[in-house]
């Protein structure tokens, strides 16, 4: 008679998720899972092959909640970027380690497809372009921000709107 199934793939991931926001990528160890999940470690290897591919699967439902919540926003290239700067400061640690190679590539077009409509709305022809620009303008802000590297005082959420509001303007211009 085969033993009963204990914990899910889905269950597994989602304790990954937590143990990395709690602590970072090196917090998440097939152990730690195995004894949230509450079986021992290697019945996980029955759902998942390595600690990599747990990463990996970390990684893939991480930027399908990025991608729920960027499809939610109204669409606006302002809301889009609010969207993205909310979520990277509600999963810090998921939002880096999207931007690891181990965040397949698939899930991450997913998520930058909101990105890519906000910008053809603005610029048209050139929306690839642009959305790169602002993808690499929002991800550099944010990872900035999110390791305390605007020191020199001033108030960081205006910072943040008065660049959104002149890559924007740039963006729109002919």
């Amino acid at each position: 008679m085969p033993t009963p199934n204990r914990t899910s793939l889905a269950e597994i991931v989602s304790v990954g998720r937590d143990l990395l926001e709690e602590g970072g990528p090196t917090s998440l160890t097939m152990q730690r899972v195995a004894e949230r999940v509450g079986v021992r470690a290697p019945s996980l290897y029955k759902r998942v092959r390595d600690r990599d591919a747990l990463l990996r699967a970390v990684a893939a439902a991480t930027a399908g909640d990025l991608t729920e919540r960027l499809a939610a926003s109204d669409g606006t290239l302002d809301s889009v970027v609010r969207a993205y700067r909310a979520f990277a400061h509600e999963r810090p640690e998921g939002f880096r380690l999207l931007l690891t190679p181990l965040a397949p590539g698939e899930a991450l077009d997913r998520a930058a497809a909101p990105v890519l409509s906000a910008t053809r709305r603005l610029v048209g022809t050139d929306a690839l372009e642009a959305a790169r620009l602002v993808t690499a303008w929002m991800t550099g802000f944010i990872q900035m921000e999110l390791t305390g590297a605007f020191r020199m005082g001033g108030d960081v959420d205006r910072a943040f709107e008065y660049g959104l509001e002149r890559l924007r303007a740039g963006l729109e211009s002919p």
